[in-house]
C-alpha cells in the first residue's frame, strides 16, 4: 500500500466534466486495492484515483472496474446533498487540512450518478459530531462505461476555510469505495481501518496527502 498520496500541480484550466482529458495524465495514480479490514480486494473492484490541485481548487477522479450490478437510487436528485448516498455505490476522500489535527475533517462522496454529499466531521472517542448544514460548493462528475465508472470532484479551497496550500504542504487524508450490496458488498480502504465491522471514521488510519509542485 502505497504510504502517502501526491496531488500534483497543474496550471492548466481545469474542467471537473472532462473525465478523460490528458490534464489527469500529470497525476500520480492511487490504488484502492483492499478492503477496509485489510485482505486484497478483487480484480473486479480495482480502483485508481488520480490527484491534482491548482489554485482554485483540489481535484479527484476515481476510475473504478464494474464488474456487478450498480447499486444506484432510481431518482438520482443532483441539487442538493443525498443523506445516505453511502448505502449505495459510492467513492468518498475525508481530508484533514491540518496534519496535528486528523479528528477535525471533511467527507466528499460522488456516486455514479454523479449525486454527491459533502460534511464537516469532529471525532472523538465516543462519538462523532457531523455538521450537515456545512456546504463545500464541491463540484461532481460521473460516467458509466460497460465495465467501469469514473467519478470525480473538484473541491475548492474555500470549502476547507482557507486558500491554496504551498506546494510542499501535506495534509491528512484517505480514500474509499463502496461497491455491491447484500453480503459481498465490498467496503475498500486505501489505508485499512482494522475495524471489527466495516467502518471508515477512523482519523488514526488517515495517511499523508502531499501537494507537489
Amino acid at each position: 500500500m502505497t504510504p502517502h498520496a501526491v496531488a500534483r500541480r497543474t496550471q492548466r484550466a481545469f474542467d471537473i466534466t472532462a473525465l478523460t482529458s490528458t490534464a489527469w495524465d500529470l497525476a500520480h495514480p492511487v490504488a484502492i486495492d483492499h478492503d477496509w479490514s485489510g485482505r486484497l480486494a478483487p480484480a473486479h473492484r480495482a480502483t485508481r484515483v488520480d490527484l491534482l490541485w491548482n489554485q482554485s481548487a483540489l481535484f479527484a477522479r476515481f476510475t473504478c472496474a464494474q464488474g456487478e450490478p450498480l447499486v444506484t437510487r432510481a431518482q438520482p436528485d443532483l441539487g442538493a446533498k443525498v443523506m445516505g448516498l453511502w448505502d449505495h455505490d459510492v467513492v468518498e476522500i475525508f481530508i484533514a487540512p491540518d496534519l496535528a489535527d486528523p479528528h477535525h475533517y471533511f467527507e466528499f462522496e460522488v456516486a455514479p450518478t454523479g449525486e454527491w454529499l459533502d460534511v464537516e466531521l469532529r471525532w472523538f472517542p465516543d462519538r462523532r459530531d457531523s455538521n450537515w448544514a456545512y456546504a463545500s460548493a464541491m463540484r461532481t462528475a460521473a460516467r458509466v462505461n460497460e465495465d467501469s465508472v469514473i467519478m470525480a470532484m473538484e473541491l475548492p479551497w474555500a470549502a476547507f476555510g482557507r486558500t491554496a496550500p504551498s506546494a510542499g504542504e501535506r495534509w491528512s487524508c484517505n480514500l474509499f469505495r463502496c461497491v455491491g450490496a447484500g453480503p459481498t458488498r465490498g467496503y475498500l480502504a486505501w489505508r485499512p481501518t482494522h475495524t471489527a465491522t466495516p467502518a471508515f471514521h477512523v482519523p488514526q488510519a488517515f495517511a499523508p496527502l502531499h501537494f507537489e509542485a
